[in-house]
Order: C-alpha cells, then structure tokens, then sequence
C-alpha cells in the first residue's frame, strides 16, 4: 500500500531492475495528503435487536495460504472522512443519477439516512458523490454476486469469483474534479512546497464530506435481507437469495470510521534511455506500483511485465543499440488513493512534457487470456499493427487472438470499463476515461495515450485474495500471458522511440471527432429543438482536421527526404494533441482540459466525448453549448492549422 515500509522496499526493487539494465535511475519523492491504515472500521446492526453473528469485516476463505498475514488491512475506501454516524438504510441499487431518480419517484427520501448501494455500473467515487448531494448521512458499497460473485461461476477458491468475504476496497476521492494529490491541484506536490502554496485538507473539494465504507455480500446479506419498505424496482434485484426491498424501515445501522489522514512520502521510480537523435522527444511508459494488499494483478501483472520490457531494452543497449527518442519508464506510486504519483510527476515535468510523443500505460495487465486496448484515435491502428507482430500464446498472433474474441461475451464483458464511441470496420480499441495513470497525461498536458491489458473472470479485484495464489491457478498458471504483455508494450516503445516519421493518425482523429458531433447534434436536436446550437463552425474544423490528417498521413507514408522537414512534421503530430487544449480547462473542472476526453462527473471511469457541450446539454443550457461549441471549434481549428504549416514547403 502506499506510503508504507514494503511500498519504499518495491520503490528500491524496481530502480534496481531499472539500474541492472543500463537506465538512468532515480526515485522522485512527493509529500501528499493520504489515508494510512484505518484506525477503525466499524459497523452495526442497532435495529432489530435480534440475535445474529457479528459482521466480520475481514476476508477468509478455507485454503488460501496468503490470507492470514498481519499486515493485510482491513477493508475501507481512501479519501472517506471519519464519522460516526446512525440512521436508517436505504437501498439506492447502483448509486447512480437515475437510481436516485428512481427513489424520489417512489417517495423515498435519502436525507439523514445511511445509503447502501452495490458496486459496479460506475466508479466507486461517484455513487458518494451523488448520495452526499442527495443528503445521506453514510455511504455503504457491497459487492453483489450479481455482478462478481457466486452468479457469474465458482467463486474463489475453487473458482475465480469473488467469495462471500471478499471485499472491494479503494478510493473514493472525486477524481473526475481532479486527481493526485488534494492539496495541491495544478501543481506538483514537492517536499519543499510550502504550505502556503497548498489547500487546507478540510478544504480540497475532491474528497467527500460523508463516510464511506466497503462491504462483503457475505455480510451484506444481513442488513439486506432484513430491510423493509416497498420491493425494489426489478431490474434492481441482485443475486442474493431474497427479494431485495429499499426501505427505510425494518433496519437501522450504526457506521464508525477513524480514518488516519497525513502527509506522507511517496516514491515515484524513474528510468531513462536518452535518445541519440531526438533527446527532447520523450516515448513514456509506466506503470503503478502501489496496491491495496498483495495487488498480483493489480498492479503487480503490469509490473513484472514492464520489468521484462525493461529487461529486453537492457539486452539491446548491450549490443551498443541506442533509441533514436528518449524513452522514460515511470513506476508511479498512490495510483490506488486517486492517480497522486503519476499527477505529481506531470505536474512537475509539464514544461518538458511538451515534447512527449507519446504515453503508453499497462496497469492491470493480466487478469486472463482476453486481449483488449483503449487509446486516442490517432494511435488506435498503431496499436493494432503493434499486435500483429506478437505471438499469441493461444495460436497466431495477439491480433488474431484478439480478433477471435470480440465475438465473444468474455470480450465484451472484459472490455466494459472503455467500449469504443465510433463504429470501427476493424477491431475495436476503446476512449480513454479515466482509472488509471493515462489521466494527467492525456487529459492534463495533452500527451497522446494508450492502454492495454489482457482480461479475464477476475472475481477477486481489490480484494485480500488478488494474491499469487489466485493468479496462478486462474489469470496465467505458466505466465506465458505476462510474456505476450511485456511484448507488446516493448514494441509499442521500440516502434515509437525509433519511428523515421511518428505514426500518429490525425485522419481518424478528425473521423471520431466528427462522428461523435454528429451524435451531439442529433441528440441537440431532439433535446433543444429549434433552440439547438449550431454546429457548423465545429463540424467544419473536425472536417478540416480530417483533410489535414489526411496529408500528413500522405508524408508519413512517403516521409520528406529533407531530415529538416521530417523534424518539422514530427514536431507538428506532437504538437498535434496539446492544440485540443483549452486553456482554462473545463468548465468547473479547470484541472481537466481536454476538449474530446474527459471522465464524467456521474460515470468516473468511462469516456465523456466533448465534455464540455455534452454537460452542457445535460444540464439543459443550450446557451452553453453554443459558446462551448465555438471555443471546441476554435481548438480543432487549432489542431487542423499546426498539421496544414508542417506540409507547407520551407
């Protein structure tokens, strides 16, 4: 976990690995505002007063040889205040907008009274943000086995689900606001920041101000099957073996939370290979290191594999091969508290990251066999090229695997989190939202980004049993996956690093831009009627921006013999992302400032495509729209024109 005594030995681990290799290493240090282990995690039953086994509020399984270490901590969710708080419970199924809709239409009001609602559909952070506006006084999240437990299979450990003791930890610090460290938005946590300079905790308006607290359906069950008031909307029936009702009534519960908050060191671990030709043109890599138990897959899958990348560069650089870029390896630290490693580090380095080409991130990276990517348009087809020169330990290449399983049901399930937007006539590589260290790179600084991992039945996602145990009998019994992985992410930094031209594809950035207007129009359209705005001067940047694309691809292809015009065309497709910038950021959420990607405020992981408008139109404010589609236009505008001069002759 990060900040502790074993996260610091893992910070030594990896430099060492980056040292044995031939990069050059350091550890950068941040002091940031974090939950340490709780003090308390408390919760009870005060009404009916009937006899009943206690909660356990631990995880056990007969026959896992990890679970019994002391150091485990007990389920909680970071960035949760203390409290102590008593009320009635209310059932609010997901903890969505919608969900609460839902109660009001039913006449049940959530003021004062303690909210359980069931993981999944959304991130963890925004059912307490929506129930803190709603009024609750606490906020419980249970695991459904719906939705990873006893329904989906054979749950831990004679399957990979979770079991009925298994508990879901995790952050839920208000990351789609602005993540990393809470007292310092904008601007890079360093040791000697004065504290002037940063927010009062109690002040930071990304961390909730009721308590949250994870539980177990095992211990769900209880308060659950006891709850009363009218029988819950059908589809909001999960899988525990009763029928589930919203109350209030029938139950009322008593949470105690003695959160441990302070400034901590964290260590993020950092490994170059300066480039030979283009030592200011920087290919990034990175992966967390921090988890909340042991973290076999997350993070530790996406460790080991970036670990083999580095490895397998370290041989190469024996052979007196030298990257034509720079390429920096990060190993970021308190991903799991909200990101704070990886913003910290690109809030320091944000001047020099204006000539990053490139982030590529591996977080999860094994969970089983299921191949799947997100990243922005112009780096999709070269992620999917980069598969095909890797061998699938299923048979062919991990293109061809890849293409097998989007027929699948596993495909579409493992990919839930990132579904592409756009139609795609080939295989389909996801938006990137937000959940991992991609965030501040793309939607901060404006560095292009990809993600990949490799799916599977994966039951036991921050929970005590995410061990080796698990991994080994269910992700990838030989590691023959973790391979692939390292493979992958090696020839996505080698391709890039080494690139004559960079392959960034502007031609379908300005397709997915155009279609995801289109579809903005249309809902416009039937929303506002004749009071919707006009998209002409948007459309036609985005088509400009097509055209543009379409010729930088035409040199990409047959690259200028002149090396001066292909540095200036490399510098314009790096340039390219940051022009899709606003500067003020977005409204309300400055820290954000990508004008087509953005976290949702009321979906936290998944892709909100030009936020902007689109919160515009949600919130009913066709003025909005209107003056957040002219400054979109003005920013594909900007795009289009920094490709057209990389064209022009000298």
């Amino acid at each position: 976990m990060a900040a502790t005594p074993e996260d610091r030995a893992t910070a030594e681990y990896v430099a060492q690995k980056f040292r044995e290799a031939g990069l050059e290493t350091k550890i950068v240090e941040y002091k940031v505002w974090l939950a340490g282990r709780p003090d308390e995690v408390m919760l009870e039953i005060v009404h009916p007063k009937i006899a009943r086994q206690p909660f356990q509020l631990r995880e056990r399984v007969d026959g896992d040889k990890y679970q019994d270490d002391p150091r485990i901590v007990q389920g909680f969710n970071a960035s949760s205040p203390s409290g102590d708080v008593e009320g009635d419970l209310v059932y609010a199924n997901y903890g969505r907008p919608e969900d609460f809709r839902k109660l009001q239409d039913m006449k049940i009001d959530v003021r004062g009274k303690i909210v359980i609602t069931r993981y999944g559909n959304n991130y963890r952070g925004v059912k307490v943000h929506v129930a803190e506006q709603h009024g609750a006084a606490g906020v419980i999240i249970y695991s459904d086995p719906s939705d990873d437990g006893y329904v989906k299979g054979d749950v831990y450990p004679k399957g990979p689900w979770r079991p009925e003791s298994g508990i879901q930890r995790g952050s839920v610090k208000y990351t789609f606001r602005y993540p990393g460290d809470p007292t310092t938005p904008g601007i890079a946590a360093t040791p000697d920041l004065p504290d002037a300079k940063r927010i009062p905790p109690e002040k930071a308006d990304d961390m909730p101000t009721i308590p949250a607290m994870p539980l177990s359906y095992g211990d769900a069950k209880m308060i659950m099957q006891e709850l009363g008031g009218p029988e819950s909307p059908r589809e909001w029936q999960g899988g525990l073996p009763f029928t589930y009702h919203v109350g209030p009534g029938a139950v009322r519960v008593h949470m105690r939370l003695k959160m441990n908050y302070a400034y901590h060191t964290i260590w993020d671990v950092i490994g170059t290979i300066p480039g030979k030709d283009f030592p200011d043109e920087l290919v990034i890599g990175g992966n967390h290191r921090d988890a909340w138990v042991y973290g076999t897959v997350d993070p530790s899958s996406g460790t080991a594999a970036m670990l083999e990348t580095v490895h397998g560069l370290g041989e190469l650089l024996k052979t007196g091969w030298r990257p034509r870029r720079t390429i920096i390896f990060g190993s970021w630290d308190a991903e799991e508290q909200g990101l704070i490693g990886s913003t910290e580090w690109v809030e320091d380095e944000e001047k020099r990251l204006g000539t990053a080409a490139v982030y590529f991130n591996m977080d999860t990276a094994v969970s089983g066999p299921t191949f799947a990517a997100s990243a922005v348009p112009s780096l999709k087809q070269f992620l999917r090229d980069a598969t095909k020169v890797v061998p699938s330990p299923s048979g062919g290449s991990v293109y061809d695997a890849w293409q097998k399983s989007t027929q699948s049901a596993a495909a579409t399930e493992g990919a839930q989190r990132r579904q592409p937007n756009v139609a795609s006539p080939d295989l389909p590589v996801g938006e990137l939202g937000s959940g991992s260290d991609f965030t501040p790179f793309l939607q901060h600084v404006g560095v292009p980004a990809t993600d990949i991992t490799s799916n599977g039945p994966y039951g036991v996602y921050h929970s005590a049993f995410d061990d080796l145990q698990w991994f080994k009998k269910f992700a990838d019994p030989n590691f023959v996956y973790e391979q692939q992985m390292a493979r992958v992410f090696g020839i996505e930094l080698l391709r890039m690093a080494d690139a004559d031209v960079l392959p960034h594809d502007y031609e379908t950035y300005g397709k997915e831009i155009t279609a995801y207007l289109e579809a903005l129009q249309r809902r416009c359209n039937s929303v506002f009627g004749k009071q919707s705005p006009d998209f002409g001067a948007s459309l036609d940047a985005a088509h400009r921006l097509m055209n543009a694309g379409e010729a930088a691809l035409t040199l990409q292809n047959s690259p200028p013999a002149s090396a001066e015009r292909r540095s200036k065309l490399n510098r314009a497709l790096i340039g390219a992302e940051r022009e899709l910038l606003f500067a003020d950021g977005l409204p309300k959420r400055p820290w954000f400032r990508h004008s087509i990607y953005a976290p949702g405020e009321f979906t936290g992981y998944s892709a909100v495509v030009v936020p902007s408008v689109t919160e515009a139109v949600d919130n009913g404010d066709p003025k909005a729209a209107q003056e957040q589609l002219n400054a979109l236009a003005a920013a594909i505008a900007r795009t289009a024109e920094v490709l057209e001069k990389s064209q022009k002759g000298d």
